[in-house]
């Protein structure tokens, strides 16, 4: 069995910001990040790598705030 999952949800913008702000916070404390996103609690280690990834296509932008960490 896959543990391959790639899922893009969308979220009312009060609940993005609350998201983000929660980050945030792990983030200054050094503290694991728990998220729930689509039925899943994810666990994001304090050493995980953030970084901000920037797309334009013809008539379209994207940024993307990414968070990355190898699991075990």
């Amino acid at each position: 069995m896959s543990d391959n999952r790639d899922i893009e949800k969308s979220y009312p913008k009060a609940d993005f910001v609350a998201k983000l702000r929660r980050l945030a916070d792990a983030l200054e404390n050094d503290e694991r990040f728990e998220i729930q996103i689509a039925g899943e609690r994810l666990y994001v280690p304090v050493r995980a790598i953030y970084n901000i990834e920037h797309e334009r296509s013809d008539d379209e932008e994207e940024i993307e705030f990414q968070v990355k960490w190898t699991r075990g």
